[in-house]
C-alpha cells in the first residue's frame, strides 16, 4: 500500500495492491499533475506477459483506492472501512481470542513437553483464549530447515505424543494451534521424492532450490491434495483449531510450466493458493488461519481478506516495537494486527507495562516466560490482558488516529488513537533519551470537555491536561524511559 497526500489542502489519497505476489506502484510528475499507477505483475520488473488470442480477456489483480479531502486520518478512516466489508465472514471476527505463542524471546523454536506444560498453564492463568506450539513440533534432529514438508509430530521432543500436549491445552478451555510453513518443502524432506516434479515451481524443467527448500506449485492437483491431507489430518486427528501460517523463501519470478511467461506461471499460483485457503476453510469454517509471512513480509489483501489476523512483525527488542505497532493500522484492520507483547521476568514494571502497551491496542499476541514471574509481575501482565479483552467489541469499530503524526523509526514519543463513539484509546510510549512532556492534537475532541482515565496501569508518575479550544492534550511523565500507559478519553 502507499499514499499521496497534499500538506497544503489536506487531499490524499491511500491504496492497497490485494495480490500476494509481485505488484508495482508508482508516483511522478509531469506538466500536467501527479500521476499514480498501480499494478500486479509487469513485464519490466517480474517477467510478466500474458499472451491472448482473439476474443480472450484477462483480469489484472485489484486495487482499492481511498480519496479524502481531511488528510491521512479520514482516508484511512475510509480505507479500514472498506476493509471490513472486504474481509471473509468468520466467527474469529467476533470473538477475537487472545493468542499466546510460544516463540518470540521464549521458546524460539525449540518446545518440547516439559518446557510447554507450564507455559500452558501460565499463558491460561494469563487469560489467553488460543495457544499456539511455534516451529519445532515436527524436527527429531535439530536441523529441520531443510527437511519440512511431511509435518508429523516430533517423537523425541514429545514422549508421549503431541497430543499430550494438546490435551493440556484443550483441558484449560483453549484452541490449540501450530506453526506451519505449507508452501515448501525442503530438499531433504520425504515429500520431495513422493510429490511428483510438477508439482513444484519450476525453471527449464528443473525444481526450484531456493534455501534448501522447493516451492510448491499449488496449480497441480498433487500439491493440493498434500496440503489437504495435512491440514485435514491435523485438525481432525489433533484437534487443532488455529495455524500460524508462514512463508520465509523467495519464490523468484516464477515458472516456466505451462505458462506464458514465468511471471504468469507465478500469477497463476498466486491465485491457486488463495483457492486453496478459501477451500480449506471452507471444509473448516471455524479454523482461525495467521498470516505470519516471515514476520509481516507479505502483508496484503488477497490474503487478509481470507486469513483472520497478522503477525505485524519479527521485531525482538521491544523499545523498538512500537513504531511497528502504532503504523499497523494504516495497513491493516486494527482487530488483525498481531502486535508482539512478550513480557519477562527479568523485566521492571515499567518494563513489562510498555511492552503489554504495544500488544492491547490491537489483536493482542502474547509471549514470554510467565510462569516464572512473580506475583506481583504476573497480575501486572494479567491487568493488560484483562483490559484488551474488554476493548474487543469497540475494536471492530475503531479507526485509527496519530495524535503525533504517523510515527518515525527513532521518534523518541509514540502515539496511537483509537476511535469510537464518544471514546478515543491512546497507546502512548516514552522511550529512553524522549523528553519528559509532549503534547498531542485531537481534532476529532475539539470544543469537548473531556474526562481522562490511565486505563492501563495505574498513572503512577503520568499526568495529562487537555485544552478544547487548542484541541491538544499534554502529557507529563516523570517516570523514567520506557515507560507507556493507554488513556481512556471520554467526550462530555
Amino acid at each position: 500500500m502507499g499514499g499521496l497526500t497534499d500538506r497544503g489542502t489536506g487531499r490524499t489519497w491511500l491504496w492497497q495492491i490485494e495480490h500476494n505476489g509481485p505488484w508495482r506502484w508508482e508516483t511522478g510528475e509531469r506538466l500536467d499533475g501527479a500521476y499514480v499507477v498501480l499494478s500486479g505483475p509487469t513485464d519490466l520488473d517480474h517477467q510478466w506477459s500474458e499472451l491472448l488470442a482473439p476474443g480472450e480477456s484477462f483480469t489484472t489483480v485489484p486495487v482499492a483506492i481511498a480519496v479524502s479531502g481531511g488528510g491521512v486520518e479520514e482516508a484511512a478512516a475510509a480505507l479500514t472501512a472498506y476493509r471490513r466489508a472486504l474481509v471473509r465472514p468468520h466467527p474469529d471476527r467476533a470473538a477475537l481470542p487472545v493468542v499466546f505463542n510460544d516463540y518470540m524471546n521464549t521458546l524460539m523454536g525449540d518446545p518440547t513437553t516439559d518446557k510447554l506444560l507450564p507455559l500452558i498453564d501460565a499463558a491460561a492463568a494469563a487469560g489467553a483464549q488460543v495457544f499456539c506450539v511455534d516451529a519445532g513440533w515436527y524436527d527429531d534432529g535439530g536441523d529441520w530447515w531443510d527437511s519440512v514438508g511431511e509435518w508429523l509430530p516430533s517423537q523425541t521432543r514429545f514422549p508421549h505424543g503431541l497430543e499430550e500436549v494438546l490435551a493440556r491445552i484443550t483441558s484449560h478451555g483453549m484452541i490449540p494451534g501450530l506453526w506451519l510453513e505449507p508452501e515448501v518443502i525442503g530438499v531433504r524432506s520425504p515429500m520431495a521424492g513422493k510429490l511428483p516434479a510438477e508439482a513444484f515451481l519450476q525453471r527449464g524443467g528443473v525444481r526450484l532450490a531456493e534455501h534448501g527448500r522447493h516451492h510448491l506449485d499449488l496449480r497441480h492437483p498433487a500439491a493440493v491434495a498434500h496440503l489437504d491431507q495435512v491440514v485435514d489430518r491435523l485438525v481432525e486427528e489433533l484437534g487443532v483449531g488455529y495455524f500460524k501460517l508462514d512463508y520465509n523463501i523467495d519464490p523468484g519470478a516464477g515458472t516456466d510450466r505451462d505458462a506464458t511467461s514465468v511471471g504468469a506461471g507465478l500469477l497463476a499460483h498466486n491465485r491457486a493458493h488463495l483457492a486453496w485457503l478459501e477451500g480449506v476453510l471452507d471444509r473448516h469454517p471455524h479454523l482461525v488461519l495467521e498470516n505470519c509471512g516471515s514476520g509481516a513480509m507479505r502483508m496484503d489483501y488477497a490474503m487478509l481478506s481470507r486469513l483472520q489476523l497478522q503477525s505485524t512483525s519479527d521485531q525482538q527488542d521491544f523499545l523498538r516495537y512500537p513504531p511497528i505497532a502504532v503504523a499497523a493500522p494504516l495497513s491493516m484492520l486494527p482487530e488483525q494486527a498481531a502486535n508482539w507483547a512478550y513480557p519477562q521476568p527479568g523485566m521492571s514494571g515499567e518494563e513489562i507495562a510498555f511492552t503489554m502497551v504495544t500488544g492491547i491496542l490491537g489483536r493482542l499476541y502474547l509471549s514470554g516466560n510467565l510462569h516464572r514471574m512473580t506475583p506481583e509481575q504476573f497480575r501486572l501482565v494479567e491487568r493488560g490482558v484483562r483490559l484488551h479483552r474488554s476493548l474487543r467489541a469497540g475494536l471492530l469499530r475503531a479507526t485509527p488516529c496519530w495524535p503525533l503524526g504517523l510515527p518515525g523509526w527513532d521518534d523518541p514519543w509514540l502515539a496511537l488513537g483509537l476511535r469510537t463513539e464518544g471514546v478515543t484509546h491512546l497507546g502512548l510510549w516514552r522511550r529512553p533519551g524522549a523528553p519528559e512532556t509532549t503534547v498531542l492534537r485531537l481534532p476529532h475532541l475539539a470544543g469537548h470537555d473531556l474526562t481522562t482515565e490511565f486505563a492501563y496501569p495505574a498513572a503512577d508518575g503520568w499526568a495529562c491536561s487537555w485544552d478544547p479550544r487548542a484541541a491538544e492534550l499534554t502529557v507529563t511523565a516523570t517516570v523514567p524511559p520506557p515507560t507507556a500507559r493507554i488513556l481512556r478519553l471520554r467526550a462530555l
